[in-house]
């Protein structure tokens, strides 16, 4: 079985922050007055579609604003960076060198770049509209994955670090027909990072939506996955669509963990994926605690697709208790603990 683009919301709803979910990101510094929103950088005057090196156009826009919005929208977000990257704290010699717009997906984010005037070393970061799914998926990110994101909430507008990687839909078109270095890693990481999202019910990991880190290693090459979307966080109804096995997109590294792993060294992998994020969940019990409590008196999701999950799982784990319950949070919480072995509230 493979999933299509169809399978998934089209236009997933956004999900307004509420206070308390705003109170939890005050408690762990992911809270800032902005002193720039997403809707201030929806007034330019015109987009520019920029091409890649064939000369085909990308999803991405060049935005073009009267000069002196520029200007001083320039200034703005410089401070912004600085919010998200020093806490406030000024960092000397930074520029705005462009700031660019792509209109795909649920997100429609800003991607805005920011150069070191002394060195050229340059960064960039993401304005998107804020919404509670996105911010569960990131805090879930922090909590359980061995990888961080930095990202700040202000109003109605999230900031978000760029995750450096090459996008898995490039990496699989670029190396097609070639046995790249340390398969078997690659595989091994592609079964971990399947469970995981699977574990903390990250939906949507097309090959797009997830990104391949590539470190050298004093004798091998070596892989990380990580997502870099997460406004799926448990929003779906159907179970396959957080396992990135099922997704057409993904064909490639499906077939590369069947050829390498087996069911035994498959199975061996999960188990290490769960020690290691029980390990983080032991480490991060209060946060957690906060943040399903916190999703608790949220609606993250449809009444349908709740109803679709909780079935779905109650067969996969053959628990009744699946059937009982009435919000994400609580699926939620009911997997983490079937999965890990843990008990997320005593």
């Amino acid at each position: 079985m493979s999933l299509e683009f169809n399978d998934i919301q089209k236009r997933k709803p956004i999900y307004k922050i509420k206070a308390p979910l705003k109170e939890h990101l005050k408690q762990y510094s992911r809270y800032a007055e902005l002193p720039v929103s997403y809707d201030d950088l929806c007034e330019y005057t015109d987009l520019v579609s920029i091409t890649d090196d064939s000369g085909v156009p990308t999803l991405w826009y060049a935005v073009l604003y009267e000069r002196d919005l520029l200007e001083e929208l320039q200034e703005k977000l410089t401070t912004v960076y600085e919010i998200l990257v020093a806490d406030g704290d000024d960092i000397p010699y930074l520029s705005i060198s462009s700031i660019e717009f792509c209109s795909f997906g649920n997100s429609k984010p800003f991607r805005i770049k920011v150069k070191n005037e002394i060195n050229d070393n340059h960064d960039y970061f993401y304005i998107k509209k804020a919404d509670a799914s996105r911010v569960y998926g990131l805090e879930l990110e922090e909590i359980f994955s061995p990888d961080k994101v930095s990202f700040v909430v202000g109003g109605n507008t999230m900031v978000v670090e760029h995750i450096v990687g090459i996008p898995c839909d490039e990496f699989v078109l670029k190396n097609e027909n070639v046995k790249i270095e340390n398969r078997l890693r690659f595989a091994k990481e592609f079964v971990k990072f399947n469970e995981r999202c699977f574990t903390r019910l990250l939906g949507d990991m097309r090959a797009y939506n997830f990104i391949i880190e590539i470190t050298q290693d004093f004798d091998n090459v070596q892989y990380r996955l990580r997502p870099i979307d997460f406004d799926q966080q448990n929003y779906e109804g159907r179970k396959s669509i957080y396992l990135p096995q099922y997704y057409k997109d993904n064909i490639a590294l499906v077939e590369l963990a069947q050829e390498l792993c087996n069911k035994e060294t498959a199975a061996q992998y999960k188990r290490e994926e769960h020690v290691a994020m029980r390990k983080r969940f032991l480490a991060a019990k209060h946060r957690t605690r906060s943040l399903i409590r916190k999703m608790k008196k949220d609606i993250v999701s449809s009444k349908d697709h709740i109803e679709v999950l909780r079935s779905d799982l109650h067969l996969h784990h053959n628990d009744p208790r699946f059937l009982e319950v009435n919000t994400m949070a609580e699926i939620l919480t009911l997997h983490l603990e079937a999965q890990l072995g843990i008990k997320i509230f005593n």
